[in-house]
């Protein structure tokens, strides 16, 4: 009969093997700590049943497992690498754009010591970080100048707040939109200072429609990527082309709030920075974690005559980003400008996976995930783009559904969500789908060591 009498002193606890293991990995005082609270919880167990807990054999091996399970929780952070098989490619809830290799490299190399940041090394004195990446970005897009802010939203507020606070924007009704995160155009306006002006109507607005409402007040023309809906059928929006010669009629410039991140044409349907600023928009913000396959970052290109006012706005030291995100993004934008985007950015490769290559991958996974045990299937269906991103385009591919004796599928797809490193699927019928498009490179065989029960 156990008793709390037989359990070990805090002193011969610390003399364990597997407790010095703990402490070598954790710190004497977490580790300590950690005895103190399982050894507490050991003693009210045993008062309470007059039996261990979790069918330990000894009180020193229950209060050296729970003091393990402690440490592990209380150091593992919240942050963890998850496997994204649902299919989405800029997941954001997922993290969007998972980075290129040589953005990681890079980023490694920026983080790990010393670097000219905010230091000019041709003139030996200091410098602006808000050149980073600007002659990459303008190499691309043909912009003459861009600089760069932590995200989208912050590039939209600093734009009208740099360029029109206390004067009018005029916005078409129908592009006064909400994206993900309750982020809402209408309240980023309000926040930089400059005074909304509608035109048109939800489903049509025409170019008459922005002239009629210019007046002596008005700073700019504003034109917003519905982003992550469309709507059909009784429609119309002027062209860009229209647009602009608008805004030149009316010494008015158009600046417009892409969000995608698509710095060249090239995804169907998806409007491109290169595209407008060729059609004569005068300033392009979009994100960099989306189609540009980056990390977070909200750039801003266009003429050198509005770029310039927004490196000197008060808001750009709030809003300025670090060595880290400039290291990833200039080596994410070195991959699109030498060309090598489609094959070592993972956004983009995921994008241009035919489905003979997706057909191959998900055979290859359920044949070697039906040996570990699994009922497998293979079945058509569609992936997404996701980040709001050419919404309602589907991309075939074939799915890996799986099944086991005993499990649902609402129980299956939550038990994989615990394993040590999370699966996140999504459901197709009464099966947990896998979708091959957007496992990384290896997560194929890791999803195998993982499901091997």
């Amino acid at each position: 009969m156990v008793s709390v009498r037989d359990i070990p002193s805090l002193d011969l606890l610390r003399q364990r093997d597997d407790v010095r293991t703990l402490t070598a990995r954790y710190g004497d005082d977490a580790t300590v700590a950690a005895l103190r609270q399982a050894a507490d919880e050991v003693r009210l167990h045993l008062r309470q049943s007059g039996t261990l807990p979790d069918d330990a054999l000894t009180p020193a091996e229950a209060i050296t497992g729970r003091t393990a399970a402690r440490l592990v929780a209380q150091f593992q952070g919240s942050l963890r690498p998850v496997i994204n098989a649902t299919g989405v490619i800029i997941h954001t809830n997922l993290g969007r754009a998972p980075l290129p290799a040589t953005a990681v490299r890079h980023l490694t190399e920026v983080a790990t010591g010393y670097c000219n940041l905010e230091y000019d090394l041709t003139r030996g004195s200091r410098g602006s970080r808000s050149v980073h990446a600007e002659s990459l970005l303008t190499a691309l897009t043909g912009a003459e100048a861009a600089v760069v802010v932590n995200n989208n939203a912050a590039a939209t507020l600093l734009m009208l707040a740099a360029l029109a606070r206390g004067r009018e924007v005029v916005i078409s009704r129908g592009e006064l939109v909400e994206i993900g995160g309750g982020f809402r155009v209408p309240d980023i306006m309000a926040q930089s200072g400059c005074l909304l002006r509608e035109v048109g109507t939800t489903n049509r607005t025409r170019a008459a429609d922005y002239a009629a409402a210019a007046g002596p007040r008005t700073a700019l023309i504003l034109r917003v990527h519905p982003s992550n809906f469309r709507i059909d059928g009784f429609t119309e929006r002027p062209s860009l082309a229209q647009l602009v010669d608008t805004g030149r009629r009316l010494g008015l410039p158009v600046v417009e709030d892409l969000g995608s991140g698509e710095l060249l044409p090239g995804l169907a349907d998806e409007p491109s920075v290169a595209a407008s600023l060729s059609a004569g928009v005068s300033l392009v913000c979009v994100s960099g974690d989306k189609l540009l396959g980056g990390p977070q970052a909200g750039i801003l290109l266009g003429t050198r005559a509005l770029v310039d006012p927004l490196r000197q706005h008060p808001l750009m030291r709030a809003f300025r980003v670090d060595k880290l995100t400039y290291g990833a993004l200039e080596a994410t934008l070195i991959e699109h400008l030498a060309g090598r985007a489609r094959d070592t950015v993972p956004v983009r490769r995921m994008l241009t996976l035919t489905p003979d290559a997706l057909h191959q991958r998900a055979q290859q996974l359920g044949a070697a995930l039906a040996g570990c045990g699994w009922t497998v299937s293979l079945v058509r269906g569609s992936s997404a783009i996701g980040g709001g991103s050419a919404p309602g385009l589907e991309l075939p591919t074939t799915l890996v559904t799986l099944s086991r004796d005993g499990w649902t599928a609402d129980a299956l797809e939550a038990r994989l969500r615990t394993l040590p490193i999370p699966i996140v699927a999504r459901i197709v019928g009464d099966r947990v789908a896998l979708d091959p498009r957007t496992l990384l490179d290896g997560e194929s065989d890791r999803v195998v060591q993982l499901l091997t029960w």
